[in-house]
Parts: C-alpha cells; structure tokens; sequence
C-alpha cells in the first residue's frame, strides 16, 4: 500500500511538473497534447508540444532515474556498511567523478565528454580506494573506508587545483555550474544511452534486497548462512558505485537523496530491505521529481539543483532524526 501511494503521488507530482514552470501549462492543453498520438495532433500548440515534450518530460524521466538510482544505492551502502550515516560518496566516487569532469571541461571538450569524463573519474576514484585497502592489515569494512578516505582526499585535493589552473572567465564557471547540480541539459538522446543500464543497475539492487539483510548481519552470522560475505559485499558496492557514478555523470553532484531517503523508508515500512528498496526507489524519485520542479520554478532564472536538495534534505533529516528519537524514547518528547 505504501508502494502503491508512493507511485500515486508520483504521478500526479510528474503531472504538476509537466505544467509548472515559466511557461505555464494549463490542464487541457496537457490532456490535448497527451492524447494526441506524439503530441501531433493539430489541436495541440506546437510551443507547448515543444516545452512538455522536449524540455520538461526528459528532465522528468531522468529525476525518476536518478533519484530511484541513488536512494536504492544509498540503501545499499548503509546495508553493506551497517551505518546508517553513509552515503553513496563514501568510497570516494563523488570527488572522482567531479574531477574527472574538471578535467574534461579544461579540456575544452563536449558536454557528452564531460559526462563520461565524470563516470570514468568515479570508477577510477573508487578502485583506487579499493587497491588502497589491500595495503592495509585490517580486513574488511575497516579497510574499505580507509581506502576510501583516502581516496576520497586524493581526488578532493585534485579537484581545488584542477578550479586553481581553471580559467576564471570561462572554465571556473562551468565547473562551478556542474558541481552544484542540474537537470538543465537531460534530453532525450542522452537518456537513449543511460537509461537501460540505469534500469537493469536498479532491478539487480531491487533483486538482491534480501541479501542486504544478510550482509547486515555480522560477518560471522552472515558465513553460518552460507554467504560468500566479501565477494558479495564487493558485488553490491560495484553495483551501487555504478548507479552513483551514472547519476553524476547525468546530473553532477546531487547530495542527501542517497542519505535521506532510505531512512525515510525505514520508517514507513520497517528495516527489512525486502519491503523497504521498492520504497526507496519510488520515495527518490519523487523527492528527484519534486526538487527539480522546485528547481526551475521557484525564480526566473534556475537554482542549482544541488542546493535545493541539500537545504531540504537538512532539514527532512533533522525531522527523521527527531521522529527516531521519540521512537526510541517509547513516544515520549
């Protein structure tokens, strides 16, 4: 049922976005359009046809896409961890993808680079995490996010001189402009290319919700069951540093969905990771949908996507973190 309620009130929030905006759209001329087969119908306007169906729409699509991909990864994350803090940037997979389109927009190159710059440079920032941790004696969780720290720094500090050697009149902006996040530039022909691998990445995490149950377990717990733990933790943090990475690459830098919204589905439908990574998925994709509204709504010119969630996911947290407080106190303030 909470399933069902979630995709409900993301689709009337998907309706309202395909209306809301600095041109408005009213709700016949939606329904025209709609109907319509393509949107060719004579009836429907052509300058609506144009901002519904190629403006607002695929920035919709790829906020369903991104928000159900980095919810489901963050879920994923804080299983495989068992900390409910983590975030997809744990193991460094977000300074690697800023970095790496640092250097493709110095570069000079196309947008498109620039995305692939930002995938590749996560990947990268993740596997030098992971080759760190072998150097360390400690096993398992520990070492993981030393390399991570670790690797996370390294690309931290390459990214504030990559900014340094930018070019203050041109480069600087644009990486600036990328850091803080925006669905500006989704259309259809990039969601030609990202989205398959964006939905078969989410039907493995939602496929394997079970087995985060099991890796939330100790680990000697999780082997009496007949889990390979190590190689299974590594499957699933390779799965979500790929979603991660996806959704940068997509939309830059887009925090507090990954952190958020799996407590959020915690609370409405309980811990185990069965009922709660179809919640997670639909709950992000909301949250995406109506961020970027907001986004391109709220002033004439656009605020950076980045910051609206970062400011309601604060303060969406500080709600989660008292309604967890009050349930741990048996209700009482």
């Amino acid at each position: 049922m909470v399933v069902v309620a979630l995709l409900l009130a993301l689709f009337v929030m998907s309706a309202v976005a395909l209306c809301v905006g600095r041109y408005s759209v009213d709700g016949q001329q939606l329904m025209q359009l709609l109907i319509a087969p393509f949107g060719a119908s004579s009836e429907s306007d052509p300058v609506v046809s144009a901002v519904v169906l190629q403006s607002r729409l695929p920035r919709i699509v790829a906020a369903i896409l991104i928000g159900a991909a980095l919810s489901c990864a963050g879920a994923s994350y804080q299983a495989v961890f068992r900390n409910p803090l983590v975030s997809p940037d744990l193991l460094g997979v977000l300074s690697g993808a800023a970095c790496g389109a640092a250097v493709m927009i110095i570069a000079g190159l196309n947008p498109l680079l620039v995305q692939a710059g930002a995938f590749t440079g996560g990947l990268i920032a993740v596997a030098a995490g992971m080759s760190i941790a072998r150097v360390f004696k400690a096993q398992g969780l520990l070492s993981l996010l030393m390399g991570g720290l670790i690797a996370n720094a390294v690309f931290t500090a390459s990214l504030s001189l990559l900014k340094y050697l930018a070019d203050p009149l041109d480069q600087l902006p644009a990486i600036v402009d990328w850091l803080l996040g925006s669905l500006a530039q989704a259309n259809w022909s990039m969601l030609t290319w990202i989205s398959v691998p964006m939905l078969v990445l989410l039907a493995i995490m939602l496929r394997l919700a079970p087995l985060l149950d099991i890796l939330s377990l100790p680990d000697e717990e999780a082997q009496s069951l007949g889990i390979a733990v190590k190689r299974q933790r590594l499957l699933l943090i390779g799965i979500a540093t790929l979603a991660s990475a996806m959704t940068i690459s997509m939309a830059g830098i887009i925090g507090w969905v990954g952190l958020l919204i799996p407590h959020v589905a915690r609370l409405l439908v309980g811990a185990s990771h069965r009922r709660m990574m179809p919640v997670c998925a639909v709950a992000g994709a909301l949250c995406m949908v109506l961020s970027d509204t907001l986004a391109r709504s709220l002033s004439i010119s656009e605020i950076p996507l980045g910051v609206i969630t970062e400011l309601t996911g604060a303060l969406a947290f500080i709600l989660v973190l008292y309604r967890v407080g009050r349930t741990l106190n048996g209700g009482k303030g």
